[in-house]
């Protein structure tokens, strides 16, 4: 249906045929959230041990399902992950169930990287450069796309609630490990090139 849909759009619009990204973007309206369709799959909470393999079990359906469907499949047509934008995410996250740790877990096989989540706005640049650097190295090593939105959000702790607004939704104020990763960033030079 979306190829069909795609088709016309380009057709009534006068430019060529692209592609069609079947990725599941979850917003935070109840109903519409990644971290629920996991549940389904059997987990208890997302966040629980079986998480990723069960986010892989449904990115690899999405992938198939939609070489099956289309003839031009493209983006990155997989599950997003972003903890402010999705219910169940949210959720699990408010709960103590789902910890940066796990999100990390996961990008291995998800479609983004870490995504929309809210940390203390206390946190050191040196901690979350470490952190960006986890997630590149999950990029590298996987020859994948990856990103990380994270927010520190000033005048907040852990536990506390952040509230975006629309399709940014809102987002608890995740724990992140405190070490200090100081000495490893600042030596400077090149890495994963």
């Amino acid at each position: 249906m979306g190829q069909l849909v795609a088709r016309e759009a380009a057709n009534r619009l006068g430019v060529s045929y692209g592609i069609v990204d079947l990725s599941l973007a979850p917003t935070p309206v109840v109903g519409d959230s990644v971290a629920h369709i996991l549940e389904e799959i059997g987990l208890e909470s997302v966040g629980a041990c079986g998480t990723t393999a069960t986010l892989a079990l449904l990115n690899d359906a999405v992938k198939k399902g939609g070489i099956m469907a289309s003839n031009h499949v493209g983006g990155l047509s997989g599950a997003f992950i972003p903890v402010s934008e999705d219910a169940g995410m949210i959720k699990a996250a408010e709960n103590g169930l789902l910890s940066l740790e796990k999100l990390e877990a996961m990008t291995a096989v998800c479609s983004v990287g870490l995504d929309m989540i809210a940390i203390p706005g206390d946190v050191s640049p040196e901690i979350i450069s470490a952190l960006i650097a986890d997630e590149i190295a999950i990029g590298v090593v996987n020859t994948k796309t990856t990103a990380v939105r994270v927010i520190p959000v000033y005048g907040k702790k852990e536990g506390d609630t952040a509230t975006f607004g629309g399709l940014l939704g809102e987002a608890p104020i995740m724990p992140i490990n405190r070490s200090d990763p100081s000495k490893f960033v600042n030596r400077g030079g090149r890495s994963f090139a």
